[in-house]
């Protein structure tokens, strides 16, 4: 996102970078295009059977590769669905910042209403993310610190939106707000598949009311 003043942000957001989990960058469009088609089986094998129930076998006969397919970038599972997790970090940060544009400089509310309508938009309709957003619940050493991942590139477009430093205050803030709404937005879906209105409605609330403190 550029910054206000045509020079660049002293805070500029981290280029994303290839999950730890991945054996193999692709570098042809081919390969790139099978990887997709990969992660893509992943997702739909994740929403039919659980994390439990997924295999790198189920994943290769769903994307129609070889078994050495899956295997040419992944050592197992657990390396599925992290690279997963990952491309949906990538895709949301990609999300927010397009639809950041639209809000006006210097509204956070505006920009952190775009960040949690996003998250809320990916949960209800791209495949494998209820079970797999940014990390996997059931095994957590896969991605680390997802929350504090998440936090990170919110903050790195906040800053840049309201003309402030990524500095420690920004990223403790954000990162906090998080961990809160995650906590609740967990609740609002277990208790209905849509998200619970009252409860989402809750966790807005809650991020506004918490982040007025250091942003207004």
């Amino acid at each position: 996102m550029p910054h206000s003043s045509g020079t660049p942000h002293p805070n500029p957001p981290k280029e994303p970078q290839p999950p730890a989990s991945l054996r193999r960058v692709p570098v042809q469009e081919r390969s790139a295009e099978r990887l997709a088609r990969i992660l893509d089986a992943c997702a739909a094998v994740l929403d039919e059977v659980g994390y439990e129930g997924l295999t790198t076998r189920a994943v290769a006969q769903r994307a129609g590769v070889p078994i050495g397919s899956v295997y040419r970038f992944f050592g197992n599972k657990r390396a599925l669905a992290d690279a997963l997790a990952h491309r949906n970090l990538d895709a949301y940060a990609e999300r927010v910042a397009a639809r950041v544009n639209g809000v006006e400089r210097g509204d956070w509310r505006g920009a952190v209403d775009v960040a949690f309508d996003e998250y809320l938009t990916m949960m209800r309709t791209v495949p494998g993310f209820g079970l797999v957003d940014f990390g996997i619940p059931s095994a957590p050493e896969a991605m680390p610190d997802a929350n504090l991942q998440v936090a990170e590139r919110v903050a790195a477009l906040l800053s840049d939106h309201l003309d402030r430093p990524l500095d420690a205050r920004l990223r403790r803030t954000m990162l906090v707000g998080v961990e809160a709404v995650d906590a609740v937005l967990q609740l609002a879906f277990r208790a209905d598949p849509a998200g619970d209105p009252a409860l989402v409605d809750e966790a807005r609330i809650l991020l506004h009311a918490y982040f007025a403190r250091s942003l207004d």
